[in-house]
């Protein structure tokens, strides 16, 4: 879920209005010559002449932190679906895969890769190296579509087109939910520079209900047990004998590690409810830990779509089972293989948009900047990424979709606790 390195420099930063402008003009500057490399050249990208569009798919697999190989597994059967399927616009899609290995060099050597590779864009991908490989892909003029929005960096990058709010919207909204249902809150995050930016966001949430701010508890992002930060949570949550206190693990893929100790530790503990965010948890993670005899039963959950019952995941469910039926790193309910599926949505939306002309990686940032609407079933609000589409946060000058679901695990089962969507705009602009 987060990167390892702490060290970053600081500038102040300028009200929102002039530093998204800043960072246009200079996207546009920069892309007005083609020394440096915007993909200006017609022709001198993978999607040239009458050929396959090519495209690259990044993420983590086989590592000792967060691993999401359902991310490019399903690139690639979206891939052989559309293919099977006349292609789009006739032209076949050719998807690269990469594996960052949660590690900055890998990261920056799949952007390079990328760029090697003249791709047009690189769609539904995880990394929590941005700063590593978002310079390469800006350099060459790849835009980043659909990143599963871990780094601060996807929302500032001018070549960056987000499909969820990430986890700013997702910690914003957990803070939300909790508080309006919880007392004393702990927060259990990984001691890394991108953990740093987790309390302001969850308290961001808790604020606007009038909560306190939660405790900050810092672990290990690669822990093999979690005993500790297990106890001073719990006794942080149950600091108020009046209300019923929770505790957030908001640790990525160990997550479920953190939840053993929990477990164990909570039962002097009975009214100490959880809380976390998709990504964190999902429902596979649900029914492995003993669904709802498990310790996840009555925790709230914040997401960015619907949950993964809902019907408008049917057709990925469907491609999923023509093209990828017994491959288990896709699973529907991941977050990162939604993402994924959504990106891939707006990649075939922009090629479908630029008809019979060039599929370049400058036609596909045009048709994007020019206010292409891409509309995904009801699984987001309708995305576009024009400059009146991004919301006021100083921090997030590219997030265009802030909208996050609600829900809880009840007899085991993650459902939604309100109707539809809860927009996060105003709680991150304020978080500011």
């Amino acid at each position: 879920m987060t990167g390892r390195r702490r060290t970053r420099t600081t500038s102040p930063v300028p009200p929102r209005p002039l530093k998204a402008m800043l960072l246009y003009a200079s996207a546009l500057v920069a892309c007005a010559s083609v020394a440096v490399g915007c993909g200006a050249i017609p022709g001198a990208t993978g999607g040239s002449g009458g050929g396959p569009i090519k495209v690259m798919t990044w993420a983590p697999e086989k590592t000792n932190a967060t691993n999401k190989p359902g991310m490019p597994a399903l690139a690639k059967a979206y891939a052989r679906w559309v293919n099977a399927h006349g292609g789009i616009n006739g032209r076949e899609l050719e998807v690269l895969t990469c594996n960052d290995h949660n590690e900055s060099v890998s990261a920056a050597d799949c952007a390079v890769r990328a760029a090697d590779e003249n791709v047009v864009a690189v769609v539904g991908s995880y990394s929590q190296h941005s700063q590593s490989f978002l310079a390469p892909l800006e350099s060459a003029g790849i835009p980043y579509i659909g990143g599963y929005g871990v780094t601060d960096d996807e929302f500032t990058s001018p070549l960056s087109y987000p499909v969820n709010g990430g986890q700013p919207a997702l910690l914003a909204g957990l803070g939300e939910q909790l508080g309006k249902n919880c007392g004393p809150v702990s927060l259990i995050r990984p001691d890394t520079i991108a953990g740093d930016e987790l309390p302001v966001l969850l308290n961001s949430g808790l604020k606007k209900q009038g909560h306190a701010e939660a405790a900050d508890q810092r672990a290990a992002e690669d822990a093999t047990e979690y005993s500790v930060p297990t106890q001073q949570a719990l006794r942080h949550a149950t600091s108020d004998a009046a209300v019923r206190g929770c505790v957030v693990p908001a640790l990525g893929d160990r997550t479920n590690t953190f939840m053993d100790s929990f477990r164990r530790d909570s039962t002097s503990y009975p009214k100490v409810r959880t809380g976390t965010v998709i990504g964190s948890v999902d429902q596979s993670q649900i029914d492995a830990t003993g669904g709802r005899s498990g310790p996840y039963e009555g925790s709230y959950i914040t997401g960015w779509y619907p949950t993964a019952s809902d019907p408008r995941w049917d057709q990925m469910r469907k491609v999923i089972k023509e093209q990828a039926f017994g491959d288990n790193r896709i699973v529907p309910d991941d977050a990162g293989v939604q993402t994924t599926w959504i990106a891939y949505t707006v990649l075939k939306k922009v090629i479908e948009s630029i008809g019979a002309g060039e599929v370049s990686s400058l036609t596909i940032r045009r048709t994007l900047d020019n206010g292409l609407k891409v509309s995904t079933g009801g699984l987001t609000p309708t995305l576009s990424w024009r400059f009146e589409d991004m919301i006021a946060a100083v921090d997030f000058p590219r997030l265009i979709n802030s909208d996050v679901t609600f829900q809880v695990v009840r007899n085991g089962q993650l459902t939604a606790a309100r109707r539809g969507f809860v927009n996060m705009s105003k709680t991150l602009e304020n978080a500011d």
